[in-house]
């Protein structure tokens, strides 16, 4: 997908005074942007309380800490489990426990639900997905670029209502996939139900432009055409590296060179 947001942000006319992602997530599209300094400011959004406190931690100035614990982390299961099982409630504690659970949960997934790699990649188990330098050079690298981004944990439908009068905002917005009868998000996130319906109608009102994805599925064309939203599809690859389709939906997709309605 970032090719795809890349894509359409450079060809606008005008750089994005914002640029909103209501459901971030693990940041990878709004990380993009401020690298790549594709909107002035970039706000981050997410309700997840582990989630956001990685980014409250990062974004606030404590990324070198961060860091730093990550690659001096004596790594074996008993200290991942002694870690993980820690009574220690504090912010920084949170987003330590939430980057190990994503590195040693299946598939990086820690919502409830989710437990640890047993294999793992070539037999290494819960240290298949251990990459300390790796991961702390990632986290510098985002704390160096701090002040060009804001984080918020909230309701992402709240910011979109507040941002949609901004004519120069850009959204991307990319929610848990629970519309359609798949419901492909329920076992990925905690939070993971959504007026899928209500976030379509706030959408249509955005005065700026927006690119907003969904899983391939005739519920989520349904929404898009009761609120009079274009859909075209687009070759995804999922986390086994098959090609799947996915839908984008917006009010114009000229920057791909599509003028049809």
């Amino acid at each position: 997908m970032v090719p795809t947001v890349r894509q359409w942000l450079r060809s606008k006319e005008h750089k994005p005074s914002i640029f909103v992602e209501p459901f971030v997530g693990g940041g990878i599209i709004a990380l993009t942007v401020a690298f790549e300094k594709l909107a002035n400011q970039v706000l981050m959004v997410e309700l997840d309380d582990e989630i956001s406190a990685v980014w409250k931690v990062i974004l606030g100035g404590g990324g070198e800490w961060l860091a730093n614990e990550i690659r001096n982390f004596d790594f074996n299961r008993d200290s991942v489990n002694e870690m993980l099982n820690s009574d220690d409630a504090s912010l920084e504690s949170k987003a330590f426990k939430t980057i190990l659970k994503n590195r040693v949960y299946h598939g990086g997934i820690i919502a409830p639900g989710s437990g640890m790699i047993k294999n793992g990649e070539n037999g290494k188990g819960i240290a298949s997905r251990w990459y300390p330098n790796t991961l702390s050079k990632r986290i510098l690298s985002i704390h160096h670029i701090r002040r060009q981004i804001r984080f918020v944990q909230g309701d992402g439908l709240e910011i979109i209502r507040e941002y949609e009068g901004n004519s120069s905002a850009c959204f991307f917005i990319d929610p848990p996939y629970t519309a359609s009868k798949k419901r492909a998000g329920a076992r990925l996130y905690k939070y993971f139900e959504l007026d899928h319906d209500l976030l379509f109608s706030y959408v249509s009102h955005i005065k700026g432009d927006f690119l907003m994805t969904y899983d391939n599925a005739v519920e989520i064309e349904n929404l898009a055409c009761k609120h009079d939203l274009l859909v075209r599809k687009i070759k995804m690859k999922n986390t086994h590296h098959a090609e799947m389709d996915e839908l984008l939906i917006s009010s114009s997709f000229e920057w791909l060179g599509d003028n049809n309605p």
